[in-house]
């Protein structure tokens, strides 16, 4: 499309132009709007789908195939007079819509729009929320109405979705699905909600704060700590489900499901009290986390080994290990918080680290979310829906440029805290392109230590370092090394991490289902572990899939406040059996 002359436009001018250039339908003018080097990022505001558009050529193209079915309309903007960046608000033809623009000469440089709410299936919530009064011939009250739902689903009544896991991911969904009317059960193989968390080691506390951790509907109490003890999280989480009238099966383990293409419904196997049952949900959200099973080498010799072996997820607390020689495979969270709460239960540790780690201080950390997650962003107005809006609205491209901006200040500002580590032979890193640990996150959710004690441990050799090689074999009671040594060991412990999303479906679907649906995480940044092709959005989550009625919900606490609730808007869709267009890819 052909450039014109740039403007100066700040962006109440700007939103009006585009709205004029929308209701004529002049696709090549509202086009001119965008940066040649602009990106658009849209959930499900008009693809019905999470995609990001990059340059004004693609752009335009969305635009062509979008306007018509899409009409949007009723632009407002929330921003200072002469601002060149804003909140916008709008409506299509589905639903109530918020945006986000930031301008550069005039023209828009990034394009945030997000879907908030269907039209006349609005979320009950705020000043449409319920009255909690009946008026119907039913005599019973809440009580007896909630157990009634509960002992009839799955049993008299179908759920229409289906989620699998208990944790953060599938209670935030579970909770945005009940106060949608959108009938869903939960189902777990922990006897309790929140048992994910109690059953990880001792010692476990978050590693972000507080601010980005919050659920939807109930957030922490502010005198709630800055970082969440395992246990306390667990604790919240089971009072969640509580508070929200989750409908969870505990105790219950999916087994197997098939997909009927003429029903349009899952045939599922659930183990449960011993017994085998059977669901026929529309939809199965798998809500397992962002990892598949735990990943164990599998070592010449291991059968051999006469001491104790563990993956880091069987690992409760180095109390018991008092007075062994302990070692951990592996440098990244587990295996430092692992050192650490051996260390600190009298035991020296060796940490065998393979490869390079990036290391993020705690305080820096903090100190990085502090604009949108901070005591201080609240202060200033800032909600945490705002917050998660604005962290949502820069694309990939343009967050790994920032991204090197801000580590290469980060490795500046916390020089000496490098310098220890490495004058230990700590392996660094800060990527293989220098972006950091959240795009590290984003592409492999792997590879990364934020830092809340182990560092000082390795760095003055309370937890001992052999860095830079491999486990050749192992013997009776040693490791044999890559570069020719042994270490002596009575406990091995591997925090070697976890397979891909994937496994669950190939495990407990079918592996022509993992292959259809594809790889689960990464966005095709090309580094290691993240091949191409470049797709520039989490591949398969919070979105559909190639396979109909197969979902994918995960990630960190913030990702599952965030993005559940745009998985419940489709879903809720679905239900309502609105028209949906989905954009491909």
């Amino acid at each position: 499309m052909a450039d014109t002359d740039a403007t100066d436009l700040n962006v109440h001018q700007w939103i009006a132009t585009l709205a004029t250039s929308l209701e004529k339908q002049d696709v090549n003018a509202a086009a001119a709007l965008f940066a040649e080097a602009s990106a658009w990022r849209d959930i499900l505001a008009f693809t019905w789908t999470i995609r990001t558009l990059e340059g004004r050529d693609a752009i335009g193209q969305l635009l062509m195939e979008k306007l018509t079915t899409t009409e949007p309309r009723h632009w407002t903007v929330e921003a200072e007079p002469e601002a060149n960046e804003g909140w916008l608000s709008f409506e299509t033809n589905a639903g109530l819509c918020k945006g986000y623009v930031r301008l550069e000469n005039g023209r828009a440089l990034t394009f945030f729009t997000a879907l908030q709410d269907l039209h006349d299936h609005e979320e009950p919530s705020g000043k449409r929320r319920p009255s909690g009064l009946y008026d119907d011939d039913d005599t019973r009250n809440w009580l007896d109405r909630q157990q009634a739902e509960q002992l009839s689903l799955g049993q008299d009544t179908q759920p229409y979705v289906l989620i699998v896991g208990g944790g953060q991911g599938g209670l935030a969904l579970g909770a945005r699905l009940k106060v949608n009317g959108v009938p869903a059960l939960i189902i777990d193989r922990h006897q309790r909600p929140g048992d994910a968390w109690r059953t990880r080691y001792k010692s476990l506390t978050l590693h972000d704060p507080v601010w980005y951790d919050h659920m939807p509907y109930i957030p922490f109490p502010d005198s709630w700590p800055v970082y969440t003890p395992k246990d306390k999280l667990g604790d919240f989480l089971e009072a969640y489900a509580k508070i929200m009238d989750l409908n969870i099966w505990n105790g219950a383990e999916f087994t197997a499901a098939s997909y009927d293409e003429d029903k349009k419904q899952w045939d599922v196997t659930v183990e449960r009290d011993g017994q085998a049952m059977q669901l026929q949900p529309t939809h199965i959200v798998m809500a397992v986390g962002n990892a598949g099973f735990p990943r164990k080498p599998d070592f010449e010799g291991a059968p051999d080994f006469a001491g104790e072996q563990y993956h880091s997820s069987e690992y409760s607390s180095g109390e018991k290990f008092e007075g062994k020689r302990v070692v951990v495979i592996g440098a990244n969270n587990s295996a430092h918080d692992i050192c650490a709460d051996l260390v600190n239960n009298g035991v020296q540790p060796t940490m065998i680290q393979r490869s390079s780690t990036l290391v993020l201080r705690g305080s820096t950390n903090s100190k990085m979310a502090r604009p949108l997650y901070s005591e201080e962003a609240v202060e200033q107005g800032l909600t945490t829906e705002r917050a998660d809006f604005l962290n949502a609205s820069v694309p990939m491209r343009m967050s790994e440029q920032h991204q090197k901006q801000i580590w290469a200040q980060v490795a500046e500002s916390d020089a000496e805290f490098y310098a220890e580590l490495t004058k230990a032979g700590f392996k660094l890193d800060f990527g293989e392109d220098g972006t950091g640990l959240f795009m590290k996150y984003l592409r492999t959710a792997s590879g990364y230590y934020i830092d809340v004690g182990a560092a000082a441990m390795v760095a003055d050799g309370r937890i001992a370092l052999k860095s830079g090689v491999g486990v050749e074999r192992l013997t009776n009671n040693t490791l044999v090394l890559s570069d020719g040594s042994e270490l002596a060991a009575d406990v091995i412990i591997y925090a070697t991490g976890f397979g891909s999303m994937e496994q669950w479906v190939k495990r407990l679907i079918s592996p022509e289902v993992a292959d259809k649906i594809g790889p689960c995480w990464g966005y095709g940044s090309g580094t290691t572990g993240d091949p191409g092709p470049w797709e520039g959005e989490i591949r398969n989550m919070w979105k559909p899939t190639a396979q109909e009625g197969l979902w994918f919900h995960g990630g960190n606490l913030q990702q599952s406040r965030f993005y559940s609730r745009y998985l419940a808007l489709q879903l809720k869709a679905r239900f309502e059996d609105i028209d949906i267009d989905t954009c491909d890819q």
